[in-house]
């Protein structure tokens, strides 16, 4: 690490549990954030800013001007530009030393395969089902981490799967893949804090798998209620009867 990069990571350095060490295995660190909406941004924002040496980040979505409420990655004067641009110009504001691959494509087949493979951890801040499934499968095959999160109206979740570790279970476990849709944003409404306190939490877990400091949520589920600021952690066991892992 040079000077500059000593000062901009010094408050995270002076944690016992991160020190040098922690911090420059953020600095080599891969991740794939797969969406750059509601919960990509926070997630997006604060790995950047952590020193995450490498993001890569797929969307095939513009900005849109209801996004603003929620989206922070993107800015009035994005609106009708690629999610994937804005968020790369966001990320490079905020901490050049990161590098930033945007690709506007919905992930998928081989490019899904070799993404996930190649990656430290993953962050699915999607928001449908057959892509969270996609991504899980990939996830299970590679024995890549994945951190998931969602959020609607005032509530959220986030749990992380780590495939053939900890006995842990995978996110087909938790939800099965009977073709039932995934209530959206667009549909029932969310209020915008929410889906910065997911995504900050996704972003926590990340950091704390790439360190590998803390405990993550590994079989577990944190499911949040912002109304009455309720934080329940439930038990996850793996499906013996799951199709995926």
């Amino acid at each position: 690490m040079n000077d500059n990069q000593l000062l901009r990571y010094s408050r995270q350095i002076m944690l016992p549990q991160i020190d040098i060490e922690g911090q420059l295995k953020l600095l080599n660190a891969n991740v794939l954030i797969v969406g750059a909406g509601g919960l990509g941004s926070p997630v997006a924002m604060y790995l950047a800013a952590a020193g995450v040496g490498h993001l890569i980040i797929y969307d095939d979505d513009s900005v849109d001007l209801s996004n603003l409420q929620r989206q922070i990655l993107h800015h009035t004067a994005d609106i009708g530009v690629a999610k994937v641009i804005s968020s790369a110009n966001t990320l490079k504001n905020l901490n050049p030393d990161v590098k930033v691959t945007a690709v506007k494509a919905k992930l998928e087949g081989k490019t899904l395969e070799n993404e996930v493979k190649n990656a430290e951890v993953v962050l699915d801040c999607s928001d449908n089902f057959a892509t969270r499934f996609a991504i899980n499968a990939a996830c299970v095959r590679q024995k890549t981490p994945l951190v998931s999160g969602a959020a609607i109206r005032f509530e959220g979740q986030v749990s992380v799967f780590t495939p053939s570790k900890n006995d842990s279970p995978c996110y087909n476990c938790l939800y099965q893949s009977d073709g039932e849709e995934l209530q959206t944003c667009s549909t029932n409404g969310v209020i915008s804090p929410i889906v910065g306190i997911v995504g900050s939490i996704q972003a926590l877990e990340a950091i704390k798998l790439i360190t590998g400091i803390g405990e993550t949520l590994i079989s577990k589920l944190l499911v949040i209620d912002g109304l009455t600021m309720e934080f329940n952690t439930l038990k996850l066991r793996k499906n013996p009867e799951c199709a995926t892992c």
